[in-house]
């Protein structure tokens, strides 16, 4: 933290208020950053100066294009995407289900790729929607293959919080589903999430055989019933493979 440049920090931290705001006046960035008022004024002129920020006829300010072109370029660069997304696309047509994509940062996931259902009942999940790694199918993979020191470290360290009505918040049952999930290759969640929706994922490895990725379909829990399970965890885990092979995985992922 002593490296770091505090203009900088303070600018992100203001930054990050717009990732649960669409717009904000100045007084709410001040009431919700607790930075004074003069401060706050100096970096958003700066922000909006630079095309980071957008100030509208109201003196509401938004994020700015250059952030859609800065995405834009993200997402073409992760090569797991490019790698994914006709599997993904080929998933999602087969079962006409939501199909959701994550990679790990810090103790969390984070959804970098969605396809959507084509039912008119469905899940709605945002690109950049993060999970905490023991909820939910896709999070909890990504953990299931984790090392065994990182994994045990994560379980040591983390409080583990209600979020829908099946949120796993036993420790000691969390780590049995988590060996049954490596023992299997897949994982399912009931309403961990959000309520009464079902999710099934499989890992993504790289040409190390380092897990980098879950790949899940979900949906509404009236879907995802025991009759059609054992189709769609043959599909995922293929699928899976398939996108493991395609980032250079040589040896076929035995689950």
């Amino acid at each position: 933290m002593l490296n770091k440049n505090k203009t900088v920090v303070k600018s992100l931290d203001l930054l990050n208020l717009f990732l649960t705001n669409e717009k904000l006046s100045l007084n709410e960035m001040v009431q919700l950053s607790g930075m004074p008022k003069t401060s706050i004024h100096r970096m958003i002129g700066s922000l909006e100066d630079m095309g980071f920020l957008h100030k509208d006829e109201e003196s509401k300010y938004s994020l700015g294009l250059l952030f859609l072109q800065f995405g834009q370029l993200v997402a073409e660069r992760l090569d797991i995407r490019q790698a994914a997304l006709p599997i993904m696309k080929t998933l999602r047509d087969d079962f006409e289900e939501a199909v959701n994509l994550v990679v790990k940062e810090r103790n969390e996931c984070i959804y970098i790729e969605k396809l959507e259902s084509t039912h008119p009942v469905r899940l709605y999940t945002k690109i950049g929607r993060r999970a905490p790694l023991y909820a939910g199918a896709c999070s909890r993979i990504i953990l299931s293959f984790l090392p065994d020191q990182e994994r045990e470290q994560y379980l040591n360290e983390i409080e583990l919080v209600p979020i829908g009505l099946g949120t796993i918040t036993d420790k000691q049952k969390l780590r049995h589903v988590l060996e049954e999930s490596r023992l299997r290759g897949y994982s399912v969640s009931h309403s961990e999430l959000e309520d009464h929706t079902a999710s099934l994922a499989a890992p993504i490895f790289d040409y190390t055989g380092q897990v980098v990725g879950g790949l899940s379909i979900a949906g509404p829990d009236v879907r995802f019933q025991e009759d059609r399970l054992p189709e769609l965890i043959e599909s995922v885990k293929s699928a899976a493979n398939e996108i493991s092979r395609k980032l250079g995985r040589k040896e076929p992922v035995r689950m």
